[in-house]
Order: structure tokens, then C-alpha cells, then sequence
């Protein structure tokens, strides 16, 4: 049978159907007021021509009310521009759900970069034992993050599921009414979340999405690769940070990290008892159906009388269904076998913990604890420490740090960072003893930056009466210098005797992360991306020297200036000297959605990730490595990106641009995460305490998405006007690690649209800064289309550019009033009497529509 092409699937299954819905929606009135569905298309072709003839967003909103709203005072006008924004929020919606209900159509389920595709490579490769072995091996972990646009409230989110139901089955009455449910449902919190909120919100991911399909997984490749037999490896792994992550947020608590942990094992507990229930219905015969009732009473008692109380042990459960089995299979001719073991292959995978609680600080949160424990021990007259600790060098510190034990209170400490950062240490063994070790054994070191921040933590686990801890330590590089000199640092730990002993004991595995976004934020994409890619390198030979089994932890976000973009290309590009025996991810805010929030999505996407690693392992082992001139070529990229970004960001209007003329102090204003913005509590806007997700999300806001492009075209500038032009050219088509980086920046750029603020260029403070952008852009764009042969941005994923189209147009309305917000309040603030209650109703316009902006990119923080 013929299959349309993706984009023609994207147009029939998409395309056509929003634009079908959406004409029932806008029809729909959701208030006294109902004609805003019919004026919300009239301002959109308003804001289009608007921007062609290059008019600013105020200019257009005059325009749209000077026709439409006859003599409208600007009350009127703020009303029908919140009815706008709570309109678009709500279209945004229906398009995704009708993406989501669509994804199976568009994606080949069955095709490149699926399961079967893998089977079918390796057998006509021949390579099936390979194969086995791989998986034997092989690890992906996605680490679910929360932040600022996660924000849908649980009501919307199960609108949002009904909807995608309702659309897969065209039941046009169902999504009417869907559709009235969700305009007159909030979208906005009543309270800000605190952590455990945003956990209990990211678990629902965990038990609807990723329990069911990580299951179906690893059971196709025990039937279809391993040919029945049980796979010992933990192929899927999950982990968890909200609760756990305490750098620069001081809403993470002792008690919430411990409600955490103890609702995602009562929530992999109840996901159990559930398919339990299922399995009664079916194993009635004789010698099984008391094994079963037994396990449910017990599973049931442990999820809603337990009281943190446990009626029955993982060891105990595993024993129990192994047994269950034995029976089936020699007494009742394997009869629903299948069904058994899909729970099986569960309980190996989730234990009881479902997903592992990562606790993660900051180094130089780390240094003020430290030196209060330092204090703490010379004033109690000890001789742990030398009086002249303070004196000592780095590595004379390393040595009396790796040797020490002893039994903190946290009591004995007034400082409260002190008291929870001990605190964050003892629930690790509280979590592992109710959740089994899995639960919490990973503790991150942000910003790190010496050895001795690791052996710092090191230490303090040890004081904590923990001699021999079951904890992973894991250092997390994030500047371009740090991630430099990440080999040396390693190489002072692996030669380190104590610390060569706690790695014994961990198998001889040692974790690394490596921050995408902080690295971008501090050297520009080009130069992040690239020393990366090279620590990964000098860190793999280190590590190989020394017979450590490294493993990166990547800290991607949803766009790629982030890391994000087309990620599972970036591991399929790795070569044999980058060690890739386990992909590990962060997976943060609406990326959790987009790519994992349906069975289908996530399916795809945690199948593309393991291809990804067989594509790099199994079937082009020797492939991806790059030569010493591409290496050059890359270097040389890099540091001219690098100097065009540093030039930039030192630019004097750099700060006061992001200040004055982004959405940047609005995140915190919002009601939607928990974590502030900036690491300090300092009122003046600090470079280094700013975080990677307001800094880049404000850039996305104005469609300008800097990080993600600034230097690209100035590097390949360089080799055009060289002469060298064959050199890059060459290297885009034998270099998918290069390719994909270049296809990524091309996504930024598609998402951007300057027009939006291209009246800045008459701001007599920021016009120069503004032109700066611009031109740069307009060389990115003009560089990357001659390197691809293309005549149009992302030419080659026709239904992600349509896509992104779609949505673009959707938002337009959306940007416009936001920019149109922000003139007024800077009008305002100018005046000799400030109306402040007029300032603070387009500041909540601005906050408002920050929410839509963000979800619409799927990606953009």
C-alpha cells in the first residue's frame, strides 16, 4: 500500500484538522462576551500585514481597535487583549492534542530508528549476537526536570488527554464539548507550586506514559532479540529531580524530598496492584489464583493503609510472581504467560522506587557548609581537621578530606543551609532503606569545578556515619573553562586511594554531567557544543587509563541552545573514542510533553535513543570518528564563534537589554515553578547567577532564540571570505555530529522572527545592540542554507517546519500584544506621575502571555 508522504500525512492528519476544530472552538462563547473568537482571526491577518509594512506592535493593536473596537477606551482594549491570550492558550492546546492524536500517522512506528528496524538491520547485517550482547550492556536514562513551563494544572492536563482520545476517533461531539470544558477551565494556578507539586504533577507522566511503555519495550526485545529469555540488564532507567534538586532553590525541604520519594513508591506500588487486579481476572486457575489474591491484599495494604508502612518486600514480590510463573508454564501450558511476564519485566525495571530521586547543590553552597563543618570540628577541639586547614593547598586539603568519618548532627548547626545540606545526606539512606538503593543514590555537584568539590562531598557522606557509602557522586562540568580541564580534575579523583576504593565499590563506574545550557549561556552554542564533545574525549582516555567505566549525564533542555533539538543524532554521531555504554538525559518542562507525554511519543522517542546507541556501537562503530583535520576545522569554528559571543555578551547593553527590553524579570512574577530565576537573592542582575532557563526562554520570547545561532555565522563567515568554503562543506556531509549541530541552529533560526522587534532599531539606547543581532542572524541564515543546498530553513523536515508554521502563526497575536504590553510600560514608567495600577495590569498581560509563548515552541526554555 502507498504511503503519502510526511508532510502530506501532516497536512491531511494535522493541518486539516485543526483547521476544522479550531473553527468550532473560536464559535464557542465562553463568557458574557462572545464575539472574541470572531475578532481574534481579524487581529491575526492584522498583525501579519502589519509586519510586512513594518509597522511596530503598537502600531498594529491602534490599527486592529482604530477598525474593529470603534472609539475603544484602553480598558476595552486590555479586555479583549486578556480574551485574546486566554483564546490562543487554549488553540495552542488543540493543536497539540491534535499533533499528539496524530503522531502514530506521521511517524513510522515501525521504521528507521524503531525496534524492528533494529532487529532487521542486525539480521541482515548478521550481526544478531552483537545485538544481544549490546543490550546486555547498554542503558538509557531519561531524568524528568521540573521548571517554569511545566505549569498546565492537573485539570487541563486531563482535558488535554480526553481531547487527544476524542480527536484519534473524530467524535466531533466529544471534542465540542472538550473544547467548551477547556474555555471555561483555569489555566492558571491559584498558588505558586512548591516542589512536591511539581513532582506529583511529573509522576503522572511516570504512571500513565512511561510504566506502560517502557514495559512494552524491553518485553519486545525478550521476545524478538533475546528469543525469551530474561534480560538481566536494566535496559530503561528513570530518574526524578524535582524534590531532590536543591541547587538555587530554597523550596526543597527534608520533608518534601521524603514525600518524594515516598509517592513515587506508592505510586509504582499502585501501578503494580492495578495490573494485579487485571491478572485475577485471568489467572483463576488452581494453585495460582491464591498467589495472586495473596499479592494483591498485600500490594493494596501497602498503597492505602501503609502509612509509609511495607506489607510485603521487592524480594518477596519477584519470589512470588517467579513462582506464579513455574506454575503456569508447567501445569497450565504457559496460558497468559505474556501477561505475566509484562509485569515482570516491570517490576525489574521500577522496583520499588519507579524512579531514582537525584539530590543535586551547588559547589559554592558546598564551600560555605564545608567550612562551617571545618569550624564546627576545630571548635569542638578535634583533631580531624589541622588548625591551619584554611592555609593548606588544594591537594594538601584533598588528603585530609578523603580520609575523613565521623557523625554529624545537623543540630549542632545554626546556619539552615548547613542543617538541610546534612539533612539532604541522611535521607539518602531513610529513601534507600524504604525504596531500595535505587531510590536515591546519586548526588550532583553543580558548578563544579576542582577536585577537591568532590572530595569535599565525599567527605560529607562520610561524616554522615557512612563509611562505605552506596551513593554515586556525581561532578557536574558546566562553564567552558571547567569543562577544559574536567580530564585533570577526574585524573586527581581516580588516583585519589580512598576515593579509587569508593569507585571499587561502585563497580568501577563513575558518572559525569556535562551541562549544555550553562555552557552555552557562558561561551555561545558553537563553542559549548564543541567542548563537550571534547571532554567527553579527554574524559573517556582518562578514564580508560585508569579502568574506569565512565558514563555521561547530559543536561539537555527542550531547545537547542540547551542541548535539546534532534538529540538522539548527537549520540548516534558519537565515535569509538567517546564512551557511550549508557545514554543518560534530562528531559525538562514542555519537552516532557511533547516527546514523552503520549504512549506513542514516548515509544518512538525512547526507542530512537537506544537505535541511537546501536547505530553508534553496532553498526557504525568506526564510522563517526572524526579526523585530525575535521577536529581542526571544528576547533577553529569554535573559537571564532567563541570570540563573536564573548564580544556580544560583553557588549555594555547586554545586561540592560535583557533587563529593559525582555521578558526576563517576568518569570519571576509568575505563578508557575517553584525554583526563582537567579541563583542569589541579590537584587542587581548577576551574569553567572542568572539561570539557563529565563536567560534563554526570555530570547525565545522575542523571537530572537540569540543562543542558539550567535557566532554560527560568523565562524562559517570566516571560511567563506578564506577561501576554505570545500573545507566546512566537507565536513556538513561526512560529520553528522556536525550536520546535526548545524540542522539544530537552523531550528533556532525557524522559530525566530525579527520583524517582531525590529522597531528596537530605532531605540536610541538599544537600536546598535539590536542591529547586532540582526545582522548576525541574517549571515547564520544565509550560511547555513548555502551549506545544506537549501532555499528555505529546515527543507529537509518539511512537517517539523510546517509544524513550527502552524504554530507560529498560531502565537503571532500572542507576541504582539506582549511587545504592545511592554511599549505601554515603558510609556509609562516615562511619565512625570506614573500610573503604577495601569503599569501593573500590562506587567500581568506580559506574565500572561509568557505561558502561551512557551508551550507553543514545545521547546524554547
Amino acid at each position: 500500500m502507498y504511503t503519502l508522504p510526511k508532510i502530506e500525512r501532516f497536512n491531511q492528519d494535522v493541518l486539516s484538522k485543526y483547521h476544522i476544530y479550531n473553527s468550532v472552538f473560536i464559535t464557542l462563547p465562553f463568557d458574557s462576551i462572545d464575539n472574541t473568537g470572531v475578532l481574534l482571526p481579524l487581529f491575526t491577518d492584522v498583525c501579519e500585514s502589519g509586519f510586512k509594512k513594518q509597522e511596530n506592535p503598537k502600531e498594529i493593536v491602534n490599527s486592529f481597535t482604530e477598525k474593529y473596537l470603534t472609539s475603544a477606551t484602553e480598558e476595552e482594549k486590555i479586555d479583549i487583549m486578556f480574551r485574546f491570550i486566554q483564546y490562543i492558550e487554549r488553540q495552542i492546546v488543540l493543536f497539540d492534542a491534535i499533533e499528539d492524536a496524530a503522531f502514530p500517522a506521521i511517524n513510522n512506528m515501525e521504521g528507521r530508528g524503531t525496534l524492528r528496524d533494529i532487529k532487521e538491520k542486525a539480521n541482515a547485517k548478521e550481526k544478531d549476537e552483537e545485538l544481544v550482547e549490546f543490550f546486555e550492556n547498554f542503558n538509557v536514562r531519561t531524568v524528568l526536570t521540573a521548571h517554569p513551563t511545566q505549569f498546565y494544572p492537573g485539570a487541563v492536563l486531563g482535558i488535554i488527554n480526553d481531547l487527544i482520545d476524542a480527536i484519534r476517533t473524530n467524535d466531533l461531539l466529544e471534542i465540542k464539548r472538550l473544547l467548551a470544558q477547556l474555555g471555561k477551565t483555569p489555566f492558571i494556578q491559584a498558588e505558586k507550586p512548591n516542589p512536591y507539586d511539581e513532582a506529583v504533577s511529573l509522576i503522572w507522566f511516570l504512571e500513565n506514559v512511561f510504566y506502560e511503555t517502557s514495559g512494552e519495550i524491553v518485553q519486545y526485545l525478550q521476545k524478538n532479540i533475546f528469543h525469551n529469555n530474561p534480560i538481566q540488564n536494566q535496559i530503561i532507567k528513570l530518574g526524578f529531580w524535582p524534590g531532590g534538586d536543591r541547587d538555587g532553590n530554597p523550596f526543597v525541604t527534608t520533608e518534601i524530598t521524603l514525600k518524594v520519594a515516598e509517592r513515587l513508591r506508592t505510586s509504582i506500588l499502585k501501578c503494580y496492584y492495578v495490573e494485579i487486579r487485571k491478572l485475577k481476572r485471568k489467572l483463576t486457575f488452581s494453585g495460582v489464583d491464591g498467589l495472586v489474591a495473596e499479592l494483591e491484599h498485600k500490594l493494596y495494604r501497602s498503597v492505602f493503609y501503609s502509612r509509609g508502612e511495607m506489607y510485603i518486600t521487592l524480594d518477596e514480590f519477584k519470589e512470588r510472581l517467579n513462582a506464579i510463573r513455574t506454575i503456569i508454564i508447567d501445569k497450565h501450558q504457559s496460558l497468559y504467560l505474556d501477561e505475566l511476564e509484562s509485569l515482570q519485566v516491570k517490576v525489574n525495571l521500577f522496583g520499588f522506587h519507579f524512579a531514582t530521586l537525584d539530590i543535586r547543590q551547588n559547589s559554592r553552597v558546598h564551600n560555605a557548609v564545608f567550612k562551617d563543618i571545618v569550624t564546627y570540628y576545630l571548635k569542638s577541639e578535634s583533631d580531624m581537621f589541622p588548625s591551619n586547614y584554611y592555609d593548606l593547598s588544594e591537594d594538601e586539603k584533598i588528603e585530609i578530606v578523603a580520609k575523613v568519618t565521623g557523625n554529624l548532627d545537623s543540630a549542632d548547626f545554626e546556619n539552615e543551609i548547613t542543617k538541610s545540606t546534612i539533612e539532604s545526606i541522611q535521607i539518602i539512606k531513610t529513601i534507600q532503606e524504604n525504596n531500595g538503593e535505587q531510590g536515591a543514590n546519586r548526588y550532583i555537584i553543580s558548578n563544579n569545578e576542582s577536585a577537591l568539590n568532590v572530595m569535599e562531598t565525599f567527605a560529607m557522606i562520610r561524616l554522615n556515619n557512612w563509611e562505605a557509602p552506596t551513593v554515586d557522586i556525581i561532578p557536574l562540568f558546566e562553564s567552558i573553562e571547567d569543562l577544559q580541564k574536567a580530564h585533570l580534575v577526574m585524573e586527581q579523583l581516580y588516583t585519589n586511594p580512598e576515593y579509587a576504593i569508593h569507585l571499587a565499590s561502585r563497580g568501577n563506574k563513575q558518572t559525569i554531567m556535562l551541562g549544555f545550557s550553562d555552557g552555552t549561556k557562558d561561551g555561545g552554542y558553537l563553542m559549548a557544543n564543541w567542548s563537550i564533545y571534547k571532554a567527553k574525549q579527554t574524559l573517556t582516555e582518562m578514564s580508560r587509563k585508569y579502568e574506569v567505566d565512565v558514563v555521561f549525564f547530559d543536561g539537555r533542555g527542550g531547545p537547542p541552545a540547551r542541548g535539546g533539538g534532534k538529540t538522539h543524532k548527537f549520540y548516534a554521531s558519537l565515535g569509538p573514542t567517546i564512551e557511550n555504554n549508557e545514554i543518560q538525559i534530562t528531559v525538562q518542562g514542555q519537552t516532557i510533553s511533547s516527546n514523552f507525554g503520549t504512549l506513542d511519543s514516548c515509544r518512538f522517542n525512547l526507542e530512537n535513543l537506544l537505535s541511537a546507541g546501536v547505530t553508534n556501537q553496532v553498526f557504525n562503530k568506526s564510522k563517526n570518528e572524526l579526523s585530525p583535520d575535521e577536529k581542526d576545522i571544528l576547533e577553529e569554528l569554535a573559537e571564532l564563534g567563541y570570540s563573536k559571543y564573548l564580544s556580544f555578551k560583553n557588549h555594555p547593553k547586554f545586561i540592560p537589554y535583557l533587563e529593559k527590553m525582555s521578558t526576563l524579570k517576568y518569570y519571576s512574577k509568575t505563578n508557575i515553578g517553584s525554583r526563582p530565576t537567579k541563583r542569589s537573592k541579590s537584587d542587581q542582575l548577576d551574569f553567572a547567577d542568572l539561570r539557563a532557563i529565563p536567560f534563554v526562554g526570555s530570547w525565545s520570547q522575542l523571537k530572537q532564540n540569540v543562543p542558539g545561532f550567535f557566532g554560527v555565522g560568523s565562524a562559517l563567515k570566516h571560511f567563506e571570505t578564506t577561501g576554505q568554503w570545500d573545507k566546512v562543506t566537507e565536513l556538513y556531509h561526512n560529520s553528522l555530529f556536525f550536520k546535526t549541530l548545524l540542522e539544530n541552529s537552523a531550528m533556532s533560526l525557524a522559530k525566530s522572527f525579527l520583524p517582531l522587534t525590529a522597531y528596537m532599531k530605532e531605540d536610541p539606547e538599544f537600536g546598535e545592540f539590536w542591529q547586532i543581532i540582526s545582522d548576525e542572524f541574517s549571515e547564520t541564515e544565509r550560511l547555513l542554507l548555502k551549506i545544506a543546498g537549501h532555499t528555505t530553513l529546515m527543507e529537509n523536515y518539511p512537517d517539523g517546519k510546517a509544524s513550527i508554521d502552524i504554530r507560529e502563526r498560531i502565537v503571532l497575536p500572542l507576541l504582539t500584544i506582549q511587545q504592545y504590553a511592554l511599549l505601554r510600560i515603558n510609556e509609562l514608567n516615562k511619565a512625570e506621575v506614573v500610573d503604577s495600577e495601569l503599569v501593573k495590569v500590562y506587567e500581568k498581560i506580559v506574565t500572561r502571555s509568557l505561558f502561551g509563548n512557551t508551550n507553543a515552541s514545545r521547546n524554547s526554555a
